[in-house]
């Protein structure tokens, strides 16, 4: 996820407690899905796009905070 960005990711999980249980909240849903998709952990069809839904919404949020970084860390 967001290859680009992996020394600001580092940076961001060190340093912005809400950056950091975005991506902590992001990896759950991934190896929750992962499960339900593999069938470790049996889920309606809805269940796991309503998971996906999330992770994704969690994704655009942590977007959001590293395009400002990067922004910020530019001007400065």
């Amino acid at each position: 996820m967001f290859p680009e960005f992996r020394d600001l990711i580092s940076k961001l999980k060190n340093a912005d407690p809400h950056f950091s249980r975005l991506f902590e909240q992001h990896n759950e849903l991934d190896h929750q899905i992962k499960r339900m998709e593999s069938g470790v952990e049996s889920a309606a069809h809805e269940t796991i796009e309503t998971l996906k839904k999330q992770k994704l919404r969690l994704k655009d949020e942590m977007y959001v905070i590293l395009k400002k970084a990067e922004a910020a860390a530019k001007s400065a």
